[in-house]
């Protein structure tokens, strides 16, 4: 019977890849017609527009050919782009056509529907295949057989689940079929997750569980929280989000309204195949050290990666406490009361004109201050500016009679005035006061771009004196050291991270800038890795966006101070708003071993829930510090025998780099750094906060050590380092193993007497 069913679905794959091959050829030749219509449209209106224009009614005619025109090359150029966009989706398709089958009855009727990575139409117009966001499609990744309801646009529709069919399909042959009751089998799990590690993330449409689908599908709330343990699919669930929201607001909605902040460039580039893979466009990605750096020119601003790798040398506890104060939301409350204040006139600089100063900084603060008391910072800083403007005009009109500027007329040449005039036509005396305008505005320019891009606010002064004022929750004397210091790193050119969002703040909430109305929607992923300060700034930056935060307060390996883990923080970063969560507790990366073996590293971990796939325990080994080269090197090697990818993971750069130094002779490895941007296959070196959200065939955690790991906010950084393993997990210790790995049970590893062959201690 099971044969059978197979036979049959494998005529349909092959029907339907017939159909979609018999499309492709039409579809390229009618692209290649296309491109040749183009091409000959954009060469007549070439021509329209060497038509002689000297006479009216020659002028009229060109005029109207040359609209045509452009009408035609914009049509040609729409059905060249349609047609490229079908030929891209049924290369897509064909080798593997679809993925899932339902059957369902609704008013009697039956209906069977295949579901696969994009719509398929055939001559026709029957459905021989759903796109996997279509409404209807829910079906199949929410619905246990019986009663299933799905949105549509019509709204609720409930249908009856008669059966759900999963396929494994490559190049066009069915390797796997099987009906389920599940949302997806674990036999499809089994095979997905079992296969070797790539340089990209792959889309993971085929094995979309519940609670993902229901994370992709979400378009009520303003801000969508996604806590999800170490694995549990919570960042390419929110790229099939992307590709979810885009299929339905195609007409409003377009990749470039929406941005993506990784954690690190080597992420970014991670997942920059998911949704290409799915017949979308890339959105714009940056990083939270990329959005400052565009924002403060001139200065650099500390990196989360900077501020790890200080704090590892030490953090007194009064600087935690500094952190943790400006991180909160709170901080930017502070900062909004201290502009509130009637008297308040912030810090206004000189705008000078060739060394000379053209508006004082004592002219400009009593403009600002003569504005109604009961207005606000930025709507007093707009009339400033207004009110400079204005008597910039005044002195513009007043310097045409200068000396400097009638010498300049004299001594212009009749080709430098028409191409002033530009073809304008004046009685002589005009001609002269626009020609002599022309020349102040000219000179004068610099101030007016002072004046337009605020460069008469020293917004850094004024945060200093915002540091003076405020109530701080540490003793005067070291507050007033931390001021100092914040002077200090001015001086060379660099901020802090904590001080970044609030300059920001302070320096919008003064000018009234800072804002992008065009953003619609904006992921962050990591969240855990962002102060409250610092979300509240992104979504005052992009204030029409909806949010979509994704992190797992588990992975706190930056330890950056007050972090917004729970969803009562989150509503105070984001009040007034619907925020939403949705909790991913199941990891499906790493083996169960593995799996068990990372959970048990943390202090509440028994809520992780491991995904049954069978593997090898990991193997903990103590080497000495002054011999483990050797050992090391002939575990990579038999590693990469059977691996695509092979990362290990250090504490720190510093280490990395050593060991790095230390092994290229012996083994091919790659040595990455904040700085990389490309993922490679092989064997990697890096350290482990470079790591988060990667994932790799095997891992090999070095110098897991009772001198590295030992405080008990390592626990965060052990798990992550754990849990980027697929397949296998080697922990290198130096003399002695970490605390808090010798305090597990026995039975989650190994220790391994030997490694490679080689004897350890």
């Amino acid at each position: 019977m099971q044969e059978s069913i197979r036979q049959q679905e494998q005529a349909r794959v092959d029907a339907v890849r017939e159909k979609m091959t018999a499309r492709l050829a039409a579809v390229t030749a009618q692209q290649e017609a296309a491109h040749r219509e183009t091409t000959r449209v954009e060469q007549a209106y070439g021509e329209a527009t060497r038509v002689n224009i000297t006479e009216i009614d020659d002028r009229m005619e060109t005029n109207a050919a040359v609209q045509q025109q452009k009408m035609m090359v914009a049509r040609a150029v729409e059905t060249e782009t349609i047609l490229g966009h079908e030929e891209d989706r049924l290369r897509r398709l064909l080798p593997q056509p679809y993925f899932g089958r339902i059957d369902i009855e609704q008013d009697g009727e039956q209906d069977t529907l295949y579901i696969g990575t994009g719509t398929f139409i055939d001559e026709a117009d029957r459905f021989l295949v759903y796109d996997w966001r279509a409404p209807v499609a829910s079906v199949y990744y929410n619905g246990t057989l019986g009663p299933v309801t799905y949105q549509a646009p019509v709204g609720p529709v409930t249908v009856t689940l008669n059966n759900k069919r999963q396929f494994m399909i490559e190049d066009g042959r069915i390797t796997n079929l099987f009906d389920t009751d599940e949302t997806v089998g674990d036999a499809v799990l089994q095979a997905v997750l079992g296969s070797q590690s790539d340089a990209l993330m792959q889309n993971i449409v085929a094995t979309i569980q519940k609670e993902q689908n229901d994370i992709i599908r979400d378009t009520d709330a303003d801000v969508l929280v996604v806590q999800g343990v170490a694995g549990s699919g919570k960042t390419s669930a929110a790229l099939q989000r992307v590709a979810y929201l885009l299929y339905h607001s195609r007409k409003t909605l377009d990749a470039d309204q929406m941005v993506l902040f990784s954690p690190n460039q080597l992420f970014a580039n991670y997942v920059s195949a998911v949704l290409p893979s799915l017949g979308e466009k890339n959105t714009r990605q940056a990083t939270l050290y990329e959005f400052f750096a565009k924002r403060f020119s001139g200065l650099h601003v500390e990196t989360l990666f900077e501020r790890y790798e200080r704090d590892l040398a030490g953090l007194p506890e009064a600087a935690q406490r500094i952190r943790r104060f400006k991180e909160r939301a709170a901080y930017l409350d502070a900062i909004d009361a201290y502009l509130a204040e009637p008297a308040r006139v912030p810090f206004f600089v000189d705008i000078t004109l060739n060394g000379e100063v053209f508006f004082a900084a004592k002219t400009i603060a009593k403009i600002y201050a003569s504005q109604p008391a009961g207005a606000t910072a930025a709507n007093k800083f707009l009339d400033t500016k207004n009110t400079l403007i204005s008597r910039l005009r005044l002195r513009v009109g007043m310097a045409q009679d200068d000396d400097w500027v009638q010498e300049k007329l004299g001594s212009m040449s009749s080709r430098e005035a028409r191409a002033r005039l530009d073809g304008r036509s004046f009685a002589s005396d005009d001609e002269a006061r626009f020609l002599a305008r022309e020349l102040v505005e000219e000179a004068y320019a610099p101030v007016y771009d002072a004046i337009y891009n605020d460069y008469f606010l020293d917004v850094y002064q004024e945060y200093g004196r915002f540091l003076e004022a405020v109530a701080a929750p540490v003793p005067a004397p070291v507050w007033a050291a931390a001021t100092s210091a914040y002077r200090a790193d001015l001086e060379a050119h660099t901020l802090r991270l904590a001080d970044a969002a609030p300059v920001l703040w302070l320096r919008d909430a003064i000018t009234g800038g800072g804002v992008n109305h065009r953003m619609q929607n904006v992921f962050i992923d990591e969240m855990q890795d962002y102060s409250q300060a610092q979300l509240r700034y992104l979504h005052h930056a992009f204030p029409k966006a909806k949010m979509t935060l994704l992190g797992d307060a588990l992975q706190d390996v930056f330890s950056s101070g007050y972090q917004p883990a729970s969803l009562d923080s989150i509503r105070d970063v984001f009040s007034g708003l619907r925020v939403h969560q949705v909790n991913l507790m199941r990891s499906y990366r790493s083996t169960r071993p593995i799996t068990e073996f990372a959970k048990a590293l943390l202090v509440d971990g028994s809520r992780i829930q491991a995904f049954n796939r069978d593997g090898a325990r990991p193997q903990v080994a103590v080497l000495p510090r002054t011999g483990y080269r050797d050992a090391l090197i002939a575990t990579l090697t038999q590693l990469l025998a059977v691996n695509h990818t092979v990362a290990v993971l250090t504490r720190d750069a510093d280490t990395a780099a050593k060991l790095y130094a230390s092994l290229q002779l012996d083994v091919p490895v790659t040595l990455l750094t904040p700085a990389d941007h490309q993922m490679h296959t092989g064997c990697v070196i890096l350290p482990v906060y470079l790591a988060k959200g990667l994932e790799f065939d095997a891992v090999v955690g070095f110098d897991v050590s009772a001198a590295t790991y030992h405080e008990a906010s390592d626990r965060d950084v052990l798990y992550t380092l754990a849990t980027r393993a697929l397949r296998t997990l080697v922990l290198v210790a130096l003399d002695a193993v970490s605390p808090l790995i010798a305090a597990l049970p026995d039975a989650l590893y190994d220790r391994v007497p030997t490694i490679a062959g080689v004897a350890t201690i």
